[in-house]
């Protein structure tokens, strides 16, 4: 979502809406920017990237997603507003179809292409777009080559602004593409950076599935450790992401 905390963030507002949403509470969060967002082009869209980010970790919200999108649609003046717009509602479609909710493949392919049409090369949206054409590329068209270029653009864009969040996420797709070609060394040191960097942010709500990646590619002696913290926080979340239980299957020696 636009404006990813990198840890850095002043703003009162910006720390109470991060709280909120680094501990799964994104309808409490997007409470917060609910009096901005009528009228401010730039809180619309916040409060609607964070109502699709409830989509994609529990497969819930669609329609007070899609509200809060036509919303920031009818407000975006410029455009990057135009562009972070047209990123949003690619994903919303890309999270429903790789969720099996609808399969919206085309339609997200066609806000993903808006998007980039929109959005200058510099544009601070860019990282964030590069990496959403990637998921694209690897879960929907099954083109990891494509995927990797895309979001080695995305980790790089990430770096130069400093979004350490979006790092996290580039490290991990980054590396989950290493570990299916059998690059082992490469899938831990991505996945633990991964790890490293949501344990420092706070990103509560993501880190169990960090925790389960990295999980997939450490030594045998450590895997079952690293599960086992990936169910407790999973549990503690209260089955948040929806999409992490069937990557938690019980280690028959400890049940």
């Amino acid at each position: 979502m636009p404006a990813a905390r990198s840890g850095a963030d002043d703003d009162p507002l910006e720390r109470a809406v991060w709280r909120l949403r680094s501990r799964g509470c994104w309808d409490d969060a997007a409470a917060l920017l609910e009096p901005h967002a009528a009228r401010h082009a730039a809180a619309a869209l916040r409060r609607a990237a964070l109502l699709v980010e409830r989509c994609m970790f529990t497969a819930t919200g669609w329609a007070a997603a899609e509200d809060a999108l036509r919303g920031a649609e009818a407000l975006a003046g410029d455009d990057d507003e135009r562009g972070g717009a047209a990123c949003e509602r690619g994903h919303l479609a890309y999270a429903a179809t790789v969720l099996g909710v609808r399969d919206r493949a085309d339609e997200a392919r066609s806000a993903l292409g808006r998007a980039a049409a929109l959005l200058a090369p510099a544009a601070a949206g860019r990282p964030l777009l590069d990496f959403r054409r990637g998921l694209m590329a690897e879960h929907v068209a099954d083109s990891p080559d494509s995927a990797r270029a895309a979001y080695r653009r995305a980790h790089a864009g990430a770096a130069a602004q400093g979004d350490t969040l979006l790092l996290s996420f580039t490290w991990r797709h980054l590396a989950g593409l290493a570990l299916r070609d059998g690059e082992l060394t490469e899938a831990r040191h991505g996945f633990a950076e991964s790890l490293r960097i949501r344990e420092e942010l706070g990103f509560l709500v993501g880190t169990a599935p960090a925790l389960a990646a990295l999980a997939d590619a450490a030594p045998a002696e450590d895997a079952p450790r690293l599960r086992a913290e990936a169910a407790r926080l999973f549990r503690l979340m209260g089955g948040v992401p929806t999409w992490l239980a069937d990557h938690l299957t019980p280690d028959p020696a400890a049940t």
